[in-house]
């Protein structure tokens, strides 16, 4: 089994031999900016380490990653304009519409999108693309939700605007690797706590979400149960799952 580090690395060659691509009259220069913006790479790394330890060889599963990286990727450069989050700093560089404008970034996280299908599309199967786009209308609609103040809970706003890629890195993974829709149950409850896990963790260092309504003892409180039952769905796995275990481990360290 790869490490994590090793899963990393395979996604970042991949990631800069396709930032540069093709056709997009000097738009390659942003697309290029988003994707060498660093970041830790979570969801591409989950979805070669469960493609690894669902039998597939993760070369095979490459593509899938990097187009949930891409569509991750699309959502961090909306997300930063003007009209939705204003953030002017990302991973602490300008935000793509602080480097290029406003309507190269926009037409940037197009093509982002786009490349992210057409990556999921090349499989034989029409799963992995299907999987991806279901991830991303509902990271969409977690989105409109947040932004028109429209769902209360936060805990399931959190499954949609992060939850879903978390799903889909699981998910298209599972497709790759050919596992049957009978046998992915609970790969699919690991994907679930995975999700909860980041994006609690990010509010726990974010001072943000779930902390600002309920605070941050009980923030970490329930990142360490959410992160307790992925350990307990890991070893219900029929696999390795080492490799996942260490990056839930890693995911949860966060917070401290």
């Amino acid at each position: 089994m790869r490490t994590p580090d090793e899963h990393r690395a395979l996604v970042e060659d991949f990631l800069e031999r396709l930032a540069a691509p093709d056709g997009l009259g000097g738009l390659e220069r942003a697309v290029h900016y988003a994707l060498a913006g660093g970041g830790k790479r979570i969801r591409p790394v989950l979805c070669l380490a469960v493609g690894e330890a669902a039998g597939a060889d993760p070369e095979g599963v490459l593509p899938a990653a990097a187009a949930v990286e891409l569509v991750h990727t699309f959502s961090l450069v909306h997300d930063d304009l003007p009209a939705l989050d204003d953030d002017d700093v990302r991973r602490g560089r300008p935000s793509l519409h602080v480097e290029f404008g406003e309507a190269v970034a926009v037409l940037a996280g197009d093509a982002l999108l786009a490349e992210a299908f057409r990556l999921a599309a090349g499989y034989d199967t029409p799963e992995v693309v299907r999987e991806l786009s279901g991830a991303a209308l509902g990271m969409i609609a977690g989105q409109y939700a947040d932004v028109t103040e429209s769902e209360p809970d936060l805990l399931r706003l959190h499954a949609r605007k992060t939850g879903e890629l978390f799903g889909a890195a699981v998910g298209c993974a599972l497709w790759v690797a050919r596992v049957p829709p009978a046998g992915q149950a609970p790969w699919r409850a690991f994907a679930a706590e995975v999700g909860l896990l980041f994006q609690l963790v990010d509010d726990v260092l974010d001072g943000d979400g779930y902390v600002r309504v309920h605070g941050i003892e009980a923030a970490r409180t329930l990142a360490d149960t959410v992160a307790g039952r992925a350990e307990v769905r890991l070893e219900e796995l029929p696999a390795d799952t080492s490799v996942l275990s260490e990056l839930v481990q890693v995911l949860a360290a966060r917070g401290v």
